[in-house]
């Protein structure tokens, strides 16, 4: 039986902080392939390059808020179609109550709030895909 590919997970966040956490929390995690980009622009270049199973989207980019590259990609009917099926989650600090509502509203599939607690992190991944 053929090895099937990593999934690919886009990570979107500006704090490098959190960059390096991610990067570490994926060093353990094997068979994920791990891409990160810092502004919603990078990430709409990495949308337009290769389908990722997961966006991992923080909410308060430099150039744009997470609601807003999500609606841009479905505002987009070609990248909104080569991305279907592709799952996406709201990352932030914010307080959850009123972020979760906008962020499902806009079409993302979870919420995980930061700091991320990596077996949330594990077992939300898992699930998605």
């Amino acid at each position: 039986m053929p090895d099937r590919a990593a999934p690919l997970v886009l990570y979107v966040e500006d704090d490098r902080i959190h960059l390096i956490l991610m990067e570490e929390v994926f060093r353990l995690l094997p068979g994920w392939e791990l891409r990160m980009v810092e502004t919603g622009t990078e990430a709409l270049a990495a949308l337009a390059e290769r389908r990722p199973a997961v966006v991992l989207v923080d909410m308060n980019l430099p150039d744009m808020t997470g609601l807003e590259l999500r609606a841009r990609v479905a505002a987009d009917a070609g990248l909104s179609e080569a991305l279907q099926g592709t799952r996406w989650v709201a990352l932030s600090a914010d307080d959850p109550s009123a972020v979760v509502r906008a962020a499902r509203a806009a079409g993302f599939d979870d919420y995980w709030l930061k700091p991320i607690d990596v077996p949330v992190l594990q077992a939300g991944l898992q699930r998605l895909v």
